[in-house]
């Protein structure tokens, strides 16, 4: 049976499953096909419990850590209402055709709800196309005002 939990980034058992469910989500091709950086493992979940804007949900099989989101709050100025990005989703690969990664939705969704936020936003690759089909089929689709402006494209710039 999965549980899900709202991560508490001072918890050992949620920080270390945070960072190897994350790690194994860079190490695909979908998530760079790296692994996360010694930095990364060292600083994140104290970078994340230092934004309260920030919040993960995991998913444990048993003891076994088998599912994550990280969500961050935004905030949509058309709406002047909070918004919650989805930035990363991960279900292990023996998990995966359960279901989790709907369940984790349905978690974040709660508190986006519990937040009052008016939306949910993801980015996904192109080429992600189980992805993709799975966010469809929770309710997502592109993000368009004017049909004639055509469909928003997610960019990003490096900074130094």
């Amino acid at each position: 049976m999965i549980e899900l939990v709202r991560a508490r980034y001072d918890d050992p058992v949620h920080a270390s499953a945070l960072i190897d469910l994350l790690d194994h989500y860079a190490r695909e091709p979908a998530g760079g096909g790296a692994p996360l950086s010694d930095f990364a493992r060292r600083k994140l979940i104290g970078e994340l419990a230092a934004r309260p804007f920030i919040f993960s949900v995991l998913a444990f099989d048993g003891a076994t850590p088998v599912g994550l989101v990280n969500a961050i709050e935004g905030f949509s100025t058309f709406a002047c209402a909070p918004l919650v990005n989805v930035h990363d989703v991960v279900v292990l690969q023996s998990h995966r055709g359960r279901g989790i990664a709907a369940q984790l939705f349905a978690g974040v969704e709660a508190i986006a709800r519990e937040r009052g936020a008016c939306k949910l936003t993801l980015e996904v690759l192109s080429g992600n196309r189980a992805a993709r089909a799975l966010y469809e089929k929770l309710g997502f689709d592109d993000y368009r005002l004017d049909p004639a402006m055509g469909r928003a494209q997610f960019m990003q710039k490096w900074l130094d």
